[in-house]
């Protein structure tokens, strides 16, 4: 992988995770104002568990450079 690949791809994880942190708490901000009904709830966790299936394959796509 060369190093600009390598910028990318940090620069790509921090903002995953940024944007992750930010769903968070946002998620955190309605839960508080409202609560979730389940079918919301199950919603947002599969929607986070996609996102980190699309990060993990994204990582392995670019280790496999």
């Amino acid at each position: 992988m060369s190093n600009s690949q390598y910028n990318e791809q940090n620069e790509q994880d921090e903002l995953q995770k940024y944007l992750e942190e930010k769903a968070k708490q946002e998620q955190e901000k309605e839960q508080e104002a409202e609560p979730l009904s389940a079918y919301d709830a199950c919603v947002l966790k599969e929607s986070a568990r996609i996102h980190e299936l699309i990060a993990e394959a994204q990582k392995k796509n670019m280790s496999d450079e």
